[in-house]
């Protein structure tokens, strides 16, 4: 009977600490608020950064940032029609490129911190695809994919409870709990997201990219040039847990009409 009221307990907390993606509406568990998981991403964001080095290349830099303040602008306006603009708390955009020709890399923190990487701009091409890549990225935050990943980490490591619990049993958990989550150190930010994750940023990062703009249909475009960098070699990191080439390609293709209902 304890072991029945035990399971009982434990699916009732696990739905009450659901929450809903949106665009999708799919159900991730949330034990971690925003107000807990941000401040720490801003943290390790600072880190990276000042490590850095940013890029001196002015037009590309300032490329990044035009397009990323577009998108922002998009995804509050999305937030807000959706009447979810609380979502948004906490949020301190800042939009940067880094200069390591070596790293085909983009990613966005917890808070909307984003980092490009000088390495994946020539795959980028343009503007249009800056746009490709930047919705794709700020959509992981948007859908609070982080926020999601640590919490069914401290759920597999740590059982139920709060973050500060947690704390309390190890001060230097939520360190390492933010790391398996969101980051990995200044060699390639963002830890691999699961594909169900991929692919769910790529749906919402051609909304992000049509109401800022953009046209949604240079995202396939941009994808079969990313997938021709793999060569025989390993695939680009941006490119290491994403769902198959022809799969994306075809999802991307599908959600191009739904997308185009927001575009400006």
């Amino acid at each position: 009977m304890i072991k029945k009221i035990s399971i009982f307990s434990l699916l009732g907390f696990v739905i009450y600490a659901c929450a809903s993606v949106a665009v999708t509406g799919r159900k991730q568990l949330s034990l971690v608020s925003n107000a807990e998981i941000i401040p720490m991403a801003n943290q390790q964001y600072e880190e990276v950064i000042k490590k850095g080095p940013l890029s001196k290349d002015q037009a590309q830099t300032q490329m990044v940032k035009r397009v990323g303040v577009k998108i922002q602008k998009a995804v509050e306006e999305f937030m807000a029609k959706k009447k979810l603009s609380s979502e948004l708390d906490g949020f301190a955009w800042e939009f940067n490129l880094i200069d390591d020709p070596k790293m085909v890399n983009a990613w966005c923190m917890p808070g909307g911190k984003v980092a490009f990487y000088t390495g994946i701009m020539p795959i980028c091409k343009d503007e249009t695809g800056v746009a490709v890549v930047m919705g794709h990225e700020v959509a992981h935050a948007i859908a609070n994919h982080g926020r999601e990943r640590m919490s069914q980490q401290m759920l597999a490591q740590y059982g139920l409870g709060t973050l500060s619990a947690v704390l309390g049993q190890n001060p230097g958990a939520g360190t390492d709990l933010l790391m398996q989550a969101v980051g990995a150190g200044a060699g390639i930010g963002m830890l691999k997201f699961s594909r169900e994750h991929e692919s769910e940023a790529d749906r919402m990062g051609l909304i992000f990219m049509a109401m800022a703009g953009y046209d949604p249909n240079a995202a396939p475009q941009f994808w079969e040039r990313m997938s021709g960098q793999g060569g025989g070699a390993a695939p680009p990191e941006f490119l290491s847990t994403h769902p198959s080439h022809d799969t994306r390609i075809k999802d991307l293709n599908g959600w191009i009409p739904e997308a185009m209902k927001y575009k400006k």
